[in-house]
């Protein structure tokens, strides 16, 4: 009690800041996640800018065939397309990128470059990062080498037009895990093993007498997906667990390839004589990920996906107020789970947009102009990059340098307080003069 009584004694007033809200959306990224959260915007009667660097709206959904369920993305991805491209409020950038970016929640500016090099500012409330991703392209087992080796998304697209080498081959093996699940990329693509079963399971439909071997670290056909993998044990393709420490070796052969490989029952190699090899690559973050993240200061993990602020209660935020993130951005998915992501981004959004103005919290840093010198090592450590370095002119015309908080981006979290060594700067409720009178109470006898 009186170390509390002695915090107050000092406590100033604590105003709560209000920032008005630009009733605009930027959505960045114009595939499956990215259209989903402008449309559902667009819907709600927010006007949406949609960027998108390709010529064409679809991303990776204009290479997928099938979901897991077996539900055509064809046909739903052109309905989106068709829904975008028609919606009044929606105004699509294509061939476009952001090159610049300034503000704050309710507040961005963002400039957006075309392909000509015209830039066009486009002030907006809330942004959506929904760049999505790309594929590994593998250095091993023979893939660019020999063209009987190809990627899953290579393989649905001979597949599709009847490429002969599909068509008269007998014997198929699918390699799990290339690239991922390594020490320079430790996490699980998430999509590769339902895909891979399920090409297996069409392939054994069109002939049963082909011998199909999936090769696996660890088989991921989670939840439903599970009946996937039970259908494909009973048309008899045999799954082959492999170690990171055991890798499949291929080598060409006189005809075909000669797969080798440590069967974990038998516990001896197993020589599978293949066809045509099949490698699930690793997804990647999209190639202009971590330029944007420098642009709106956004997290990224250790291998290049954006960072959500709470995996469990914040999962579509970023720690940032006004940006949130979808798709495969975010972190490999399959189709309905990045769909869900943007339509739970742009509810997010949406809470924003729908009101006037929005009041944070009055707990703010605050700069003491007498004992500030300049030094900038509160901007260094500020997580926010809510602190910048001015010039200010002094009573006699001289001129020195003065941190300056913004109120909007401030969280409050004192890292500043705690390395600035002049007292330059403290946090409303939290200042030196509170925290040394709490210890004083503390100690008293």
């Amino acid at each position: 009690v009186r170390m509390a009584v002695a915090k107050v004694s000092w406590q100033g007033p604590l105003e709560n800041v209000s920032v008005p809200i630009t009733g605009r959306a930027l959505v960045i990224g114009g595939g499956l996640a990215g259209m989903s959260a402008a449309l559902n915007l667009a819907k709600q009667g927010f006007p949406v800018d949609l960027v998108e660097r390709s010529a064409v709206l679809g991303g990776n959904g204009l290479h997928l065939h099938t979901t897991w369920a077996g539900e055509h993305v064809g046909p739903k991805l052109d309905s989106l397309v068709h829904d975008v491209c028609s919606h009044s409020l929606i105004n699509i950038h294509s061939e476009s990128e952001v090159v610049a970016v300034k503000g704050y929640v309710g507040n961005f500016l963002t400039t957006i470059k075309d392909k000509n090099g015209n830039k066009t500012p486009v002030s907006h409330g809330v942004a959506v990062i929904a760049t999505g991703g790309t594929r590994l392209m593998p250095d091993e087992y023979g893939y660019q080498q020999y063209k009987e080796v190809v990627s899953a998304l290579e393989f649905d697209k001979l597949k599709e037009v009847g490429d002969f080498h599909v068509r008269n081959s007998n014997s198929f093996v699918f390699i799990q895990c290339v690239g991922s699940r390594e020490e320079d990329r430790n996490y699980c693509s998430k999509v590769c093993c339902t895909h891979s079963v399920q090409s297996a399971i069409e392939l054994k439909k069109e002939n049963p007498t082909r011998r199909i071997y999936i090769l696996y670290r660890d088989m991921r056909t989670y939840a439903q997906r599970e009946s996937l993998y039970k259908q494909a044990r009973e048309m008899g393709i045999v799954f082959i667990n492999y170690e990171l420490h055991g890798k499949p070796k291929v080598e060409k052969a006189e005809h075909g390839f000669n797969v080798e490989v440590w069967d974990h029952v038998l516990h001896r190699p197993l020589l599978i004589q293949a066809d045509m090899i099949i490698l699930a690559a690793a997804i990647l973050p999209s190639p202009g990920a971590k330029k944007l993240a420098n642009l709106y200061k956004l997290p990224v993990d250790n291998f290049g996906f954006f960072q959500e602020a709470h995996a469990k209660l914040r999962p579509v935020d970023f720690a940032t107020d006004g940006l949130f993130v979808a798709g495969l951005a975010h972190y490999p998915k399959p189709v309905e789970e990045s769909i869900a992501q943007a339509l739970a981004a742009s509810a997010r959004a949406a809470t924003l947009l729908s009101q006037d103005e929005i009041v944070l919290d009055g707990i703010k840093a605050q700069v003491d102009p007498k004992n500030c010198d300049g030094c900038a090592l509160c901007v260094d450590v500020c997580p926010y990059h809510a602190i910048t370095l001015v010039e200010i002119e002094g009573d006699g015309g001289e001129t020195h340098q003065l941190v300056e908080v913004n109120t909007a981006h401030c969280k409050g979290c004192g890292l500043c307080q705690g390395t600035c060594p002049k007292r330059g700067v403290s946090v409303a409720g939290f200042t030196l003069q509170q925290i040394e009178s709490q210890i004083e109470a503390a100690l008293a006898i």
